[in-house]
């Protein structure tokens, strides 16, 4: 199953509980030995395979185990500022958000015109 923006959060999770299972069987592993090799408890293994919630941190110990640990980075890539960004706070890094901005009334732009015609 390709997971897609309009993949419900349960069917996510499940997908992804049935992924993990796969790459666990694909290296011979039970699910004991994965447990024990990610530092984890066999039920946590167990709820996470059936599409159950866990912990972020257990998830990163299975994924370590699994060897998948670097494909977070394809999951949640390093975000970077735009060059109007970079520009515009002189190359520091923005901190926090701001509100959207209310009440302004923009002017509806006319026709465009080379501003030489008479």
């Amino acid at each position: 199953m390709r997971i897609t923006v309009h993949t419900s959060d349960a069917a996510a999770i499940q997908e992804l509980g049935n992924r993990l299972a796969r790459h666990r069987l694909n290296r011979n592993l039970t699910q004991a030995t994965l447990a024990d090799e990610a530092g984890v408890s066999v039920p946590t293994v167990q709820r996470l395979e059936q599409g159950k919630s866990c912990q972020a941190s257990s998830l990163i110990r299975i994924l370590r185990a699994l060897m998948l640990l670097d494909h977070l980075d394809l999951l949640v890539p390093a975000p970077a500022p735009s060059p109007m960004q970079q520009l515009g706070m002189g190359g520091k890094l923005r901190q926090r958000a701001s509100s959207p901005v209310t009440g302004v009334i923009r002017e509806t732009p006319g026709p465009w015109i080379w501003g030489d015609e008479q």
